[in-house]
């Protein structure tokens, strides 16, 4: 065995004020260790279960409007798209429905259609309504115009994430934003297809809009 050396008492005098707040600094109790692994422990466990309730789908609140659901599902249709971001649907919807007191009963009659018969396109969906009832064609321009500009009720909605930009995002940028390099607006844009279709509804008034 090692032997023991005596160690002679220290003496605070001769100790400098740094060294002290050091060795309470480096003094670490067995509660201390204890008390921050649990904490660590804790705090996983609850960002792991808030990392698995927003993977999770959401179910529908109690009380939710269903129409809302045929809302997204008339829209996906109308867009002619798979998904659509559900808070920005959600938003849209609300101020579609407030802009008009008839919008609910139209929405659902959209539905109601879109269920009733196999749609290939937005395009044979839209003039199928229009001929089932002309006044289908107003709301057809309410979801469409809130998709593709944002806007609901007069009121904007979203702007960087409106379907207009997605169409265009390889050429022109949305106003305020400039996601391109140095001066990328001198360079030549792409070339588009002129379109060859044709429209689904008939006319509607031309309506000019402060920018």
């Amino acid at each position: 065995m090692k032997k023991d050396w005596p160690c002679a008492p220290v003496s605070l005098q001769n100790v400098s004020p740094n060294a002290m707040r050091m060795a309470r600094l480096l003094r670490m109790s067995r509660r201390d260790v204890l008390l921050t692994g649990m904490g660590a422990a804790v705090t996983y466990g609850v960002a792991s279960g808030a990392a698995g309730a927003a993977d999770a789908p959401s179910a529908p609140a109690q009380g939710a409007d269903p129409v809302a659901a045929q809302f997204m599902a008339v829209s996906r249709l109308l867009t002619d798209r798979p998904t659509l971001d559900l808070r920005i649907g959600n938003a849209l919807y609300a101020g579609i429905v407030q802009s008009d007191a008839g919008r609910q009963a139209q929405i659902s009659a959209l539905h109601d259609l879109m269920n009733k018969e196999q749609f290939s396109s937005a395009t044979t969906f839209a003039a199928a309504a229009e001929k089932a009832d002309p006044a289908l064609k107003d709301v057809i321009h309410d979801i469409l115009t809130g998709w593709y500009r944002g806007v609901a009720d007069g009121k904007v909605v979203v702007y960087r994430s409106a379907l207009m930009f997605d169409i265009t995002k390889d050429a022109v940028y949305p106003k305020t934003y400039a996601t391109g390099g140095p001066f990328y607006w001198t360079t030549q844009p792409p070339e588009v297809d002129r379109p060859t279709g044709h429209p689904a509804l008939s006319p509607s008034k031309f309506v000019v809009e402060p920018t």
